[in-house]
């Protein structure tokens, strides 16, 4: 049977992680059986002392940590490193993406037409909250320039939900320790000329109230990583 990886970068997110980890532990794949890899990147709120209580010795999962908070790049640099899985899929701990939709997010890949799929959260029919008019004209914004350097028509490329063939994702040399992963990410598979497909996913935002972590800053670096990787 094959199997598939879910890899979960967690910093401070203690109120969230125990119903997100329910959810993927009930996201079933016909066919597929599951690994969960968990790295905290040094989290100050409980969230690690939750993860030794709650989460590690749990069938299916397995819990990494960081002795220092390093960012999500380096998180998921250090699960995609201990995953096994065929596929492999990004998840964050909060609840803003929804694991029901693993099945329609991987469906190219098991039909043997994709190698990288992207969950776009523009496109489709989903419910999708509505939150920042400025974060939107940024995602856009972004997802714009990436294309410009990639050659790609990706409407999406700071989503969560990526999907990667197993084999592919383990190849690729992450440099980027923080948000910078999503730009680097996207123009590394382009330069490999992999089989990218887009699926309409929903929405459930946070606010900064709510535990929201990417600001600005994030966004600059961003075209940074658009430039020095294109």
């Amino acid at each position: 049977m094959k199997t598939f990886s879910v890899v979960i970068p967690v910093y401070n997110e203690k109120d969230t992680l125990l119903e997100l980890l329910r959810r993927v532990e009930a996201a079933e794949v016909p066919g597929l059986s599951r690994e969960i890899i968990l790295v905290d990147d040094c989290s100050r709120d409980g969230t690690r002392d939750l993860l030794r209580r709650q989460v590690e010795g749990r069938a299916g999962a397995r819990v990494l940590y960081h002795d220092r908070n390093r960012g999500k790049g380096a998180a998921l640099r250090t699960g995609f490193a201990h995953t096994t899985g065929d596929i492999v899929i990004v998840q964050d701990a909060d609840l803003e993406y929804d694991p029901r939709e693993y099945p329609k997010l991987f469906a190219p890949i098991l039909d043997g037409r994709a190698d990288v799929v992207y969950g776009s959260r523009f496109s489709g029919s989903e419910a999708k909250r509505v939150l920042f008019f400025w974060h939107y004209v940024g995602n856009r914004f972004l997802s714009t320039l990436s294309n410009m350097f990639t050659n790609l028509n990706i409407t999406d490329m700071e989503t969560c939900y990526k999907v990667f063939r197993g084999e592919i994702v383990r190849r690729i040399r992450i440099e980027e320790d923080r948000f910078g992963f999503e730009p680097e990410i996207t123009a590394k598979i382009a330069r490999l000329s992999c089989r990218i497909y887009e699926v309409g996913i929903g929405y459930s935002g946070r606010t900064y109230a709510e535990g929201k972590k990417i600001g600005w800053k994030d966004g600059l670096h961003a075209v940074w990583c658009i430039l020095k990787y294109r």
